[in-house]
């Protein structure tokens, strides 16, 4: 299923370049890994579209409410929860 998302001009670059390889999304949607995110660029600083695109593959999901069976709600209310963008690193002979 393809879904179709407007995604601010800064964080558009950076999932252009790489830098970026997740997405926070308030979820208000229907959503699946292998599902196709079609990423539409905001105008910097403007709601208007440019007319570029970035269609990503949802690899992993998972919603914030699910992580009450790890940390007591008291606990997320006070710290947050940080989301890590995370790279394998390899090591070579």
């Amino acid at each position: 299923m393809k879904i179709f998302k407007k995604v601010q001009h800064e964080y558009f670059e950076a999932l252009l370049e790489g830098r970026k390889q997740f997405e926070i999304r308030l979820a208000d949607f229907k959503y699946k890994s292998g599902d196709t995110l079609v990423l539409l660029e905001q105008k910097p600083g403007k709601q208007e579209l440019s007319g570029r695109k970035l269609e990503c593959e949802i690899l992993f999901t998972i919603n914030t409410k699910t992580t009450e069976k790890f940390w007591p709600k008291k606990q997320i209310n006070r710290y947050g929860l940080a989301v890590l963008s995370l790279r394998r690193k390899f090591r070579f002979k």
